[in-house]
């Protein structure tokens, strides 16, 4: 049996195109192998996730029209498909098994995860029944995604007679996502002495990024293949598999070629995010604002890697608090990666924003609003540019100033998508120095200096916050790890900060709900995975 693993990037809604990319698949695995068994990730059809089209009448027969066309064009390959299937009424998540042009077989999705980012008991029916089919004389078990979290549905395969499992998923990225999989998935083979394909989805889709490595793991727990990570990939394996020992040094090196450090990995995840958010939805390419700091540094990084120079904008817009430094850092990075540089000084805008307001401010003291009219001076001139040519305005924005509105609504937050909304500040950094280990991008003093919004005289980011070495840990326990801020304080942390931080938390809920969507890194992004109510009486502090 040739198992063909197709890690595919599909376009969520496009039958049409996630239909041909399945068609050119099909037809050169028919005509390269004999004996072809081509296993495609979840929900390919319609691509993941659907969300709220699923409920569309129109897409029940869209599906079974893109079913049947690639039913017309299977011949001597076996290809295991995922598609929504309705039957008498009831919506299932499920994957098709077809051969010489018909549908010979067909599992529902037993295990609907509700949790995190996903809701699909909110579409979706559980099957109750395994789904075993013959394949070349060998007893072919399906599951989906979910189904190799729980230990019941492969156990239930080998009752039914498998002998291989086909696992089809739309799984998506987060930190160390791949070695829980990993783990998971030897699990179930240690459970049932049955070895699994797991094939994955690559490719972004709003903030998911689905990360592929896909592969394969034998019945003694052996990763005997795996695909890139973060690329499209179509490879074939023998079964049967085999013990890994029989090439153990040809298998370590395929490994340790594909294995990714965490700030590779997130690099990576930010790149096929912004590739993907841009290309998919159409944009011609994007702009943004690149102030001298470190986080508008890091996203021109990223975008350039993502899109190409030629598709990327970036816009000094200094103002009078603005250093020579900032403007010789921009300056000097826009030059090096080859993007195309304006400097455009916003404070003409500024005064005449003052002047129309002069009236309404008088007699009160100049504070923060007149820094935050600065931010939306400069979001203006960047849509006023998107609105223009059709660029995507990208903003700036880390997840250590989105989590305690250390941002300005409708000035830096101004914008369609956000590349670091999951990056804390502390990572911010990291990164910058990962990304000049490529080669010369950011220079060093952006990264070096004390951070600044330059909204001020002098003005530094420690003035307003605690230091960002002490604010991310709070973060990340009070909003990834769900801690009170008491446990917080228990842990170490000084009571001052942790109740600063955790106020200014849940007091910006209100501008979370109003900023741009973002790449999702982590368990708990702000976005679909953390769901809390502007208006709320909630006390932190147990």
């Amino acid at each position: 049996m040739q198992l063909v693993l197709a890690q595919c990037n599909t376009h969520v809604g496009d039958f049409e195109g996630n239909l041909a990319l399945c068609k050119s698949i099909v037809e050169r695995a028919q005509s390269e192998f004999s004996r072809p068994v081509i296993v495609f990730p979840e929900l390919t059809l319609t691509g993941y996730p659907p969300e709220d089209l699923l409920l569309r009448p129109s897409i029940e027969p869209r599906v079974q029209v893109a079913l049947s066309e690639l039913c017309d064009v299977v011949t001597t390959a076996y290809v295991i498909v995922g598609y929504p299937r309705r039957i008498d009424g009831v919506l299932y998540n499920a994957a098709g098994v077809i051969h010489q042009g018909a549908l010979i077989g067909e599992y529902h999705k037993w295990c609907l995860p509700n949790y995190q980012v996903f809701d699909e008991k909110r579409y979706f029916a559980p099957g109750t029944e395994p789904c075993v089919v013959a394949i070349h004389g060998v007893q072919v078990g399906l599951s989906i995604c979910e189904d190799i979290w729980a230990p019941e549905p492969a156990l239930a395969a080998k009752t039914a007679g498998a002998e291989l499992i086909l696992n089809l998923n739309a799984s998506p990225f987060h930190r160390c996502k791949q070695n829980e999989r990993l783990s998971i998935v030897a699990k179930r083979v240690a459970e049932t002495g049955i070895p699994v394909v797991y094939v994955n989805q690559v490719g972004g889709q709003d903030e998911l990024v689905f990360d592929g490595g896909s592969f394969v793991m034998n019945s003694q727990g052996q990763v005997i293949k795996q695909l890139p990570r973060f690329d499209d990939a179509c490879e074939m394996v023998t079964y049967p598999f085999g013990a890994a020992d029989a090439s153990e040094q040809a298998v370590t090196d395929q490994l340790a070629g594909f294995a990714l450090t965490d700030l590779q990995e997130v690099w990576q995840a930010l790149v096929v995010g912004v590739r993907d958010y841009v290309n998919k939805n159409g944009f011609p390419g994007v702009v943004l604002g690149l102030s001298g700091g470190v986080d508008s540094a890091l996203t021109l990084a990223v975008a350039e890697a993502a899109l190409g120079a030629d598709r990327v904008q970036a816009v000094m817009m200094p103002f009078k608090y603005t250093s020579q430094m900032s403007l010789e850092d921009a300056a000097e990075q826009a030059n090096r990666m080859g993007v195309n540089y304006s400097v455009i000084p916003i404070e003409p805008i500024y005064n005449a924003f003052m002047s129309a307001l002069e009236e309404e401010f008088e007699g009160r003291k100049p504070d923060t609003t007149e820094e935050n009219l600065q931010a939306r001076a400069r979001g203006v001139v960047l849509m006023s540019i998107s609105n223009k040519t059709g660029k995507l305005v990208l903003t700036t924005g880390n997840k250590s100033e989105i989590a305690v509105g250390y941002s300005t609504l409708y000035g830096d937050m101004a914008g369609g998508f956000d590349v670091l909304k999951d990056v804390p500040k502390t990572l911010v950094f990291a990164l910058c120095w990962y990304r000049n280990s490529l080669g010369p991008c950011i220079p060093e003093r952006v990264i070096t200096r004390p951070p600044s919004a330059e909204l001020a005289p002098d003005q530094k980011d420690e003035d307003s916050l605690p230091p960002y070495e002490i604010l991310d840990q709070i973060i990340d326990l009070y909003v990834e790890q769900d801690c009170s801020a008491q446990n917080i304080i228990d842990k170490g942390f000084a009571e001052a900060d942790v109740h600063r931080a955790v106020r200014l938390i849940d007091l910006n809920e209100y501008k979370r709900r109003q900023a741009p969507i973002g790449v999702r890194l982590t368990r708990r992004g702000f976005g679909r995975d953390r769901r809390y109510p502007i208006t709320s009486k909630w006390k932190p502090g147990v």
